[in-house]
């Protein structure tokens, strides 16, 4: 516990304070914020508030739990309900997105090869931060029905084009039906990812909270060039999902920060076995080639493409590091020295308050429409198409099946009660 004395330019006096440190990081992240002549915009001020002097801290650059200990709560609005109330004109006068925003209000994307470690260190990073975690998405998860039924058990009744294919069914055999299931793994992925990205886009407008996730729509091409180079998928599949990305990007704000673990080919491969996931070690998508072609596309095509736009961090993941200097790198990063003329992080940058209002309501409620991006330009390549007839048995059979028929809500096998009063 140490005692400061502060000067208080509005009220022209001396203050005393006392700051309480729970570690040795705690105080050495203290000194370094106040007397480093590497400030970044943080400082210690002394303000006027109601004829009371408040310690304040003015930050341009994100500050982890450990920072903000013992500084008094920022004041402002509560998280807005976004789930259950819909944002619109009349709540966007009285509620402006930008009065919830801060320093910490930032989305940061871990990136890196397979058994990176990634999902752990977003977790890490997020509590450490305070932010929201948003995992990565699977396939598996779209097989549970909206009252959980798993569509995986209707497999025997259907086509082999229309049967179930989730991650491991991909690392198990990614050549099934000559890989027309990957292609169409692949793009689903991506469609996942895509939707996963403007939920967290969403969240970050209407509550405040930055968010943490592991993978982007940003770096799914380059698993799809590691699969096109070790010949999972066809060239023509490739340029079909290369036309489908451009086509929807555009209309997604980039990160503020991404951070890559670089990991080598060898290391890559020794965690893979020691995870010893079923037959993952053995699969052509552990491959030292598809590894390589993963990392190459990464660094070659999605780092260097990203960078433009948003701040990078790479950091040798070969020995996990600690995720506390990942902390302190973070906090250093100035992010707003960029002006209106720098490409780097003008996606959020916005003209003005209703600009930012407008955003908010279409990443929030329009989800869907963003989601249509997906389906332009029409099917190109007939790798991925399935038979009309396969297609017309799979719906039928799928309208058979408990609560999938109708919306949720609205099967009354499922229990659902007072039907014909409902009104959606």
């Amino acid at each position: 516990m140490l005692d400061f004395v502060l000067w208080c330019e509005n009220c022209a006096n001396w203050f005393t304070t006392t700051c309480k440190f729970a570690s040795l990081r705690e105080k050495m992240v203290f000194f370094s914020r106040v007397s480093s002549p590497k400030l970044y915009g943080s400082v210690i001020i002394i303000a006027r508030k109601q004829q009371q002097c408040v310690i304040t801290v003015g930050q341009r650059s994100i500050s982890g739990k450990v920072m903000r200990q013992g500084l008094p709560p920022v004041q402002k609005p509560a998280p807005f309900p976004y789930k259950e109330k819909r944002y619109n004109y009349i709540r966007a006068v009285f509620d402006r997105t930008t009065s919830r925003l801060d320093e910490n209000s930032k989305l940061i994307v871990v990136e890196g090869p397979p058994a990176a470690g990634k999902r752990a260190l977003a977790k890490e990073l997020a509590e450490e931060l305070e932010m929201a975690y948003f995992p990565s998405p699977n396939v598996a998860e779209t097989y549970f029905n909206d009252y959980g039924y798993d569509l995986r058990q209707i497999d025997h009744k259907l086509p082999t084009s229309c049967q179930s294919y989730d991650e491991n069914d991909f690392i198990k055999d990614p050549m099934r039906e000559n890989s027309s299931k990957a292609a169409r793994f692949q793009i689903s992925k991506f469609a996942l990812r895509y939707r996963r990205y403007l939920e967290a886009l969403a969240h970050i407008l209407n509550t405040g909270q930055g968010v943490v996730m592991d993978r982007s729509p940003f770096s799914d091409l380059a698993y799809m060039t590691a699969m096109t180079e070790t010949g999972i998928i066809s060239k023509n599949v490739y340029n079909y999902y290369h036309a489908v990305r451009n086509n929807s990007l555009f209309a997604l704000w980039r990160p503020h920060l991404v951070i890559y673990l670089d990991v080598p080919i060898e290391e890559t491969r020794r965690r893979i076995e020691a995870r010893n996931h079923p037959n993952e070690k053995d699969s052509i998508v552990s491959s030292p080639a598809y590894l390589q072609a993963l990392v190459n596309s990464y660094k070659n095509d999605y780092l260097k493409n990203i960078s433009i736009h948003a701040e990078v961090l790479i950091y040798d993941w070969s020995k996990v590091g600690d995720p506390e200097i990942l902390v302190e790198d973070i906090e250093r990063i100035d992010f707003d020295q960029y002006t209106v003329y720098d490409k780097k992080l003008k996606d959020w940058r916005r003209d003005n308050l209703w600009d930012w209002n407008s955003n908010r309501q279409q990443f929030t409620h329009s989800q869907d429409y963003f989601m249509g991006h997906l389906h332009v330009p029409p099917i190109q390549c007939n790798e991925i198409v399935i038979n009309p007839s396969d297609r017309r048995l799979y719906e039928a059979i799928l309208d058979e099946t408990p609560g999938s028929k109708f919306a949720k809500g609205f099967n009354e096998e499922m229990g659902d009660k007072g039907i014909l009063f409902k009104l959606s």
